[in-house]
């Protein structure tokens, strides 16, 4: 028997947070915890409205679950039980949590993942005019810098940040905002300004349109691939998969995701929403295996949870035992 507690919570930002789709200036998530005898299991997930999640829902969801999972339900029953998720990705992980606590292993043991290391994360430049993009950017230690795009100034969004960076790898994100008309411009450009990545160009429906994009930068699918089943059929339009938890469901479905993109020959990013260190630590485990990391969700908020995980200079290092896993 394990006993689950459901803490929504609500955190200001330190800056507005903006994409194509719109701005933010809280992060609205839900810590689920789960007690067992002398051991409790934590786990944090982000409802996100691109998908039909809020906080409230995500609630009504845990809260429909929680006589099975304080009567025992395993990880592996939750898969089946659960839809993937935000909801799910809570549970999962601090089922995770929980089990390597009861075993006195850490999670990526567990796993049968790499010993974790301090790892570059890209660090985000919100959507804005491209000069205080530009002004953003070199104010940010890193050297991955992903730029979000939305509107007419995108090429001089990329040229402008370029010229104020010109030592940093880029990645732009389109967030599903970018015309299918303008796109061939826009990556020889960016090819030739030292663009890594670029993320989600096109909505969903329009996926088929890469099907004669150019090829002057490496395209990532973000929106258009939630778990493990997606991945094949992508394979044929993208050249790599943007993993996140929250809408895999959880780590238990991530790793499937990875393995399966690798099976595929698709390059892998982990990223994640604009969340704690507690969403963020069970993906900085996959991190090892991974091409690159985008897990700065902690560094938009006012105030992180405890124990939280530690950023210099655009490394992340390892969460510690205190926090999860």
């Amino acid at each position: 028997m394990a006993e689950m507690t459901i803490i929504p919570v609500s955190s200001p930002l330190n800056a507005t947070f903006a994409i194509s789709r719109g701005a933010k200036n809280t992060a609205e998530t839900v810590i689920v915890e789960l007690v067992k005898g002398a051991h409790k299991g934590r786990g944090e997930c982000v409802p996100y409205a691109r998908y039909g999640e809020s906080r409230v829902s995500v609630v009504a969801q845990l809260r429909g679950i929680e006589k099975q999972i304080n009567a025992g339900l395993s990880r592996q029953d939750l898969q089946q039980r659960m839809a993937p998720g935000a909801a799910r990705c809570a549970v999962d992980c601090a089922m995770w949590d929980l089990e390597a606590k009861q075993a006195n292993i850490p999670v990526w043991q567990l796993a049968g993942l790499p010993e974790p290391r301090s790892l570059p994360t890209t660090m985000t430049l919100s959507l804005d005019e491209p000069d205080a993009m530009a002004e953003a950017a070199r104010a940010t230690p890193a050297t991955l810098l992903k730029l979000k795009l939305g509107g007419p100034d995108n090429l001089a969004r990329i040229e402008t940040v370029h010229r104020a960076r010109p030592d940093a790898k880029l990645i732009v994100d389109g967030n599903e905002g970018l015309e299918v008309s303008a796109f061939p411009r826009l990556a020889a450009t960016a090819g030739k300004l030292g663009v890594v990545l670029l993320e989600q160009p096109f909505p969903v429906d329009q996926d088929s349109a890469l099907m004669a994009r150019p090829g002057h930068v490496a395209i990532c699918a973000d929106e258009s691939v939630h778990t493990s089943s997606n991945i094949q059929a992508l394979a044929k339009l993208y050249d790599a998969v943007n993993i996140k938890l929250d809408k895999a469901g959880g780590l238990t479905e991530a790793l499937k995701m990875l393995y399966e993109a690798r099976r595929c020959g698709l390059g892998v990013m982990i990223g994640c929403m604009v969340g704690g260190s507690l969403a963020m630590a069970p993906a900085v485990l996959l991190g090892g295996l991974a091409d690159l990391i985008d897990l700065d969700g902690p560094l938009w908020l006012s105030q992180d949870i405890a124990n939280g995980l530690t950023y210099q200079d655009g490394i992340v290092s390892p969460p510690s035992r205190e926090l999860w896993g």
